[in-house]
């Protein structure tokens, strides 16, 4: 079966849908998860490395972070230089999944591509690492979340830089994510809410294997206007069954 094939739960009879769901058993996610263990060891794609997002990457976030474009999705308000600095900070010293809400950032960089040249960086911030002039370039993050301990729910995000788009890029980092979050998290369910609007992200949960389960009616108010929720779903044995 193709990774992005997902069997129609809408037209499985209740009772195998029942039976499969409880072959799976009870909740088991691997709690706590220190993210901070991919540093030393990051997960590898083909083209990217994906690694704890870090303080000192805010210049590479800042810019995507400044763009209209992209802030249209995402419910984030347009900040200046120093308050997306510190928003990023603030990012990335999450890295411990326990309870719900509990979340961390993965940077997803680019070998080869150097850091954006911050002249307007914080001294401070530039000496802390020799290797700033050096860095490869992060062009994106992905997000996992916690929407339920209880139920073993996990939620997924990104964002990628509009330069970087179209090559695969995000494809590539979400499907490594999706992945590694079943196998090492141990999810029942994986979910992603969007902008309804956003066509790229709904086409890249499609592609992920993910469904559209609901759409969410003014769910919340953001740039002037209420705005829908789109809610994508993903459960642990369709991924399975489609990766076998």
């Amino acid at each position: 079966m193709h990774e992005n094939a997902t069997p129609d739960l809408a037209t499985t009879p209740p009772h195998e849908r029942a039976a499969a769901a409880a072959a799976d058993g009870p909740p088991a996610l691997r709690f706590p998860f220190d993210a901070t263990a991919l540093t030393e060891t990051p997960i590898s794609t083909e083209r990217l490395v994906l690694r704890p997002l870090e303080a000192s990457d805010a210049p590479d976030v800042f810019e995507y972070q400044r763009i209209p474009d992209v802030l249209k999705y995402l419910p984030w308000p347009l900040r200046d230089r120093a308050e997306a600095y510190e928003h990023t900070a603030k990012r990335a010293a999450a890295r411990v999944l326990a309870d719900d809400g509990d979340f961390f950032v993965l940077a997803m960089t680019l070998p080869g591509t150097p850091s954006v040249d911050d002249s307007a960086a914080d001294a401070s911030a530039v000496a802390a690492s020799a290797a700033a002039a050096v860095r490869d370039r992060v062009i994106g993050d992905m997000m996992v979340r916690v929407s339920s301990a209880k139920h073993a729910q996990l939620e997924l995000g990104w964002v990628v830089h509009p330069d970087f788009q179209g090559k695969g890029y995000a494809r590539e980092a979400a499907v490594a994510i999706r992945d590694f979050a079943f196998e090492t998290l141990h999810p029942h369910r994986i979910q992603a809410f969007l902008d309804a609007r956003n066509a790229a992200s709904a086409a890249l949960c499609e592609r992920l294997g993910m469904r559209r389960e609901a759409t969410i009616l003014e769910e919340q108010y953001n740039d002037g206007e209420w705005q829908d929720t789109a809610l994508y779903g993903l459960l642990r044995r369709e991924w399975a069954a489609a990766r076998g």
